[in-house]
């Protein structure tokens, strides 16, 4: 199973900068740059903070986890069971687009260092929406900019979207990317970050798929 998930991973790494796919990169600084530089971020964060959505952020926060390590280990195991090789693809694309995402969104909070909203809490008396702190670990790389459980989410989500025409499960794929970003942004995310890691994430998973089926 490893092997598989491992299948030309150190090539489909630069794969979501190939093409086209870096200007998707260049979009989420111009994009976060306004959602800071309005005050939306600190804004979002006022109006969505409530003990009422303490739910969606644990479900967002322990879901986002699990779902990314359980579900490729599931789809093999269907795939290896009934010798279907497109399951076991679309294990490998979610299993090595997952990883992709989570290894770029480190790099890039290792090197931008945003501080982050204060976790489930409803009050907020300074603005620290704009802290980013450039420079080489200064936050570490759990909280931050981009959202890593957005990006990861999509990234994922992305790559069921693309293999499956299925109704049902595409909107099984869109409903849980959903369900994690909004956790992310009502809870220990600033909502730039939460956009940041979607566009990212679907950059990776779209890259990785059409590298898969190429």
């Amino acid at each position: 199973m490893f092997r598989l998930f491992l299948d030309k991973l150190p090539q489909r790494l630069l794969a979501p900068y190939r093409g086209y796919f870096w200007v998707w990169h260049i979009v989420v600084v111009g994009v976060t740059a306004v959602l800071v530089l309005t005050g939306f971020d600190w804004w979002f964060f006022e109006a969505t903070r409530s003990k009422a959505l303490y739910w969606l952020v644990m479900l967002a926060g322990i879901g986002g986890f699990f779902v990314p390590i359980l579900l490729p280990i599931a789809l093999y195991v269907w795939g290896r069971k009934h010798k279907d090789r497109n399951f076991l693809n679309i294990a490998t694309g979610v299993a090595q687009a997952s990883l992709i995402a989570w290894i770029i969104i480190a790099v890039y909070k290792t090197f931008t260092g945003r501080i982050q909203p204060e976790l489930l809490t409803t009050l907020g008396s300074t603005d620290i929406s704009r802290g980013f702190q450039f420079g080489f670990f200064e936050n570490g790389i759990f909280w931050g900019w981009p959202s890593h459980h957005m990006a990861v989410a999509v990234a994922g989500a992305t790559v069921l979207y693309l293999a499956w025409r299925h109704p049902a499960a595409r909107s099984g794929a869109l409903l849980w990317a959903a369900i994690v970003g909004a956790g992310a942004a009502v809870g220990f995310h600033w909502f730039s970050d939460v956009v940041a890691g979607a566009i990212i994430g679907a950059a990776v998973g779209t890259a990785v798929w059409r590298d898969i089926r190429s």
